[in-house]
């Protein structure tokens, strides 16, 4: 008699046939597509590191190369941080670092802490924070329309006016701001077109000179409490967001120091055009 290794074992009336050496009980064997799901499973993370690292996830906050993953996870609470293969350095020292530590090395506007931010991070509050910038500009512009103002009579009609002066304020801040990013945006695309290509790149550089716009909280603090070098204060604090912007472009773009001041002047020169441009309107900006 020919002997099959996959023909079934005759059994009597009512019972279940089983393969030699398996428990009537036991559990079958794993189909194909079982197996190729567990393993699938269990590889998911190296694939996902692949393409995490083919799609340049990740980046050196030293020399700004592309890496595969940021530390590894020998389990049982293991983790050893990526070593560069360009530079021999920690690919990103500050996943072990406080947030404090990294805002103060943002706000010296060091390189290394603006890749860490913008291509090592999932931060997605650049909308927010362009948002409520424009708010502080806008009440701090709406404030010294109404320390001009002699009228104080205490009419409806005179508040609601006042209110309405403030929107006025937050949209013409909203123009300018607009206007110097445009400027930005073609002056970097007319110098180097290669750089911003994709839809992608023009996120990427949008989102990192929302981010750097930050310094624009500091107007809040400089209006509470109000001195006489409040002026020189105002003035500081429009250069820290100008260098913080140029810092952006630099780190994002990979460009020298001069190309992003030279955006950054054709976005302010933009700007002012718009701020003329409503003063001959007989707008008050």
């Amino acid at each position: 008699m020919e002997f099959r290794p996959d023909a079934s074992w005759p059994t009597a009336v009512g019972q279940t046939s089983t393969t030699p050496g398996m428990h009537r009980d036991a559990a079958p064997p794993p189909t194909p597509n079982a197996e190729a799901r567990r393993f699938a499973a269990l590889t998911g993370r190296g694939v996902l590191r692949r393409a995490m690292a083919a799609l340049g996830a990740y980046r050196c906050i030293e020399c700004n190369r592309e890496a595969a993953e940021l530390y590894r996870d020998y389990q049982r609470g293991v983790l050893r941080i990526s070593i560069c293969k360009s530079c021999q350095k920690p690919v990103d020292k500050y996943i072990e670092y406080d947030p404090v530590i990294i805002l103060i090395n943002a706000i010296l506007c060091k390189a290394q802490a603006y890749r860490h931010v913008l291509f090592n991070t999932k931060i997605n509050i650049h909308g927010k924070l362009c948002i409520f910038c424009l708010l502080c500009e806008a009440y701090l512009r709406w404030l010294q329309l109404q320390d001009s103002s002699q009228n104080i009579d205490p009419d409806d009609l005179i508040r609601y006016a006042k209110e309405w002066d403030f929107y006025r304020m937050f949209g013409i801040a909203s123009l300018e701001q607009t206007s110097f990013l445009v400027g930005i945006f073609i002056t970097l695309w007319w110098m180097r077109p290669k750089m911003l290509k994709t839809k992608s790149d023009f996120i990427l550089l949008l989102k990192a000179l929302l981010l750097s716009t930050y310094g624009k909280l500091l107007l809040i603090p400089a209006v509470i409490w109000e001195h006489d070098y409040t002026p020189l204060c105002l003035a500081f604090i429009k250069v820290f967001v100008l260098i913080s912007n140029s810092q952006a472009i630099r780190v994002t773009l990979n460009l020298n120091r001069l190309l992003p001041w030279l955006a950054i002047f054709f976005g302010l020169s933009l700007e002012n055009g718009v701020v003329c441009l409503f003063q001959k309107m007989g707008w008050d900006v």
